[in-house]
């Protein structure tokens, strides 16, 4: 079976933020749709405008062969399903978990006759069913499910699929969101430094957006770096000055009463890297310290 309209059925199980977010998307555009909520409640308030809410997960599951899951966690997954009849299903996992979770979830789908599609939602519940604020979901697993469904996957958000590993998902989620944190604590320690100074934190700003962005090179040329193992060619500024130039972040921070322990970490990563080998790496850029994340 193969569903290319976005007016495709399909049963929903979790009602959160996220759950409830979908769900009035999908509505919206005109998705039959069926819910269920462990708080009951949660289903009324989405039958009122014009779901089905299910008395059971089972019933749920049983109303189409869609059936998207957006629950707490990975345990809550098992335990909405335990027991259910899964034969013929198509079920798409949008529940945030680990790479290594989604895999056994796919395993245990698969063993059950079910197809099975993992998904790692990038966009805030603010974001679903609104195109212009650019949310999408990686999904990654079974690609006959994903073609089957996709007109209907892409109603809340972009539907964006990474390959047929079902932990790829899950894996492209926490990459970028490791990046984003990481981005934040940056911004955290500029903040820090300059509180108290009589630097306006709203003058700040809009240098920060713009080093930040001048910046955003170092995404494509870590890629390259990493891909040909080359780290020496055409660099600027090497892995020494780099480190030597650390000691003045670090004594900044110091006077200024300010923790360094959201830039340490790198400091450190960088300073070990240089240890290694300062003949060899000296002349580096810094994405060689990656690999020393690798354990």
């Amino acid at each position: 079976m193969t569903d290319t309209t976005p007016q495709s059925s399909l049963s929903l199980l979790g009602l959160g933020d996220m759950g409830t977010a979908l769900a009035r998307t999908w509505l919206a555009a005109g998705n039959p749709l069926t819910v269920w909520n462990r708080t009951p409640a949660k289903a009324g308030a989405l039958a009122a405008e014009g779901a089905v809410a299910a008395p059971s997960a089972a019933a749920a599951v049983a109303a189409n062969r869609l059936v998207v899951v957006c629950l707490l966690d990975d345990a809550s997954v098992g335990a909405a399903l335990d027991g259910i009849d899964l034969a013929g299903k198509d079920l798409v996992n949008l529940t945030t978990g680990t790479p290594g979770e989604a895999r056994a979830r796919a395993a245990w789908a698969e063993e059950l006759g079910a197809r099975y599609l993992d998904g790692g939602i990038m966009a805030t519940p603010t974001m679903i069913g609104v195109p212009e604020a650019g949310g999408y979901v990686f999904h990654s697993g079974s690609r006959a499910l994903f073609d089957a469904h996709r007109a209907v996957l892409e109603v809340p958000a972009g539907a964006r699929y990474v390959g047929e590993n079902p932990g790829h998902a899950a894996l492209h989620d926490v990459a970028l969101l490791s990046a984003m944190w990481g981005m934040f604590a940056g911004i955290s320690q500029a903040y820090a430094l300059t509180e108290g100074e009589g630097i306006a934190p709203k003058d700040l700003a809009p240098l920060l957006s713009e080093w930040l962005g001048a910046m955003g090179f170092f995404v494509g040329n870590a890629a390259e770096r990493l891909t040909s193992r080359d780290f020496t060619s055409g660099v600027v500024s090497n892995l020494a000055m780099q480190v030597t130039g650390s000691g003045t972040m670090l004594r900044t921070a110091e006077e200024q009463g300010v923790s360094a322990e959201l830039i340490s970490p790198y400091v450190d990563l960088l300073r070990r890297r240089l240890a290694t080998d300062p003949a060899a790496h000296g002349g580096e850029d810094t994405t060689g310290a990656i690999l020393l994340l690798k354990r």
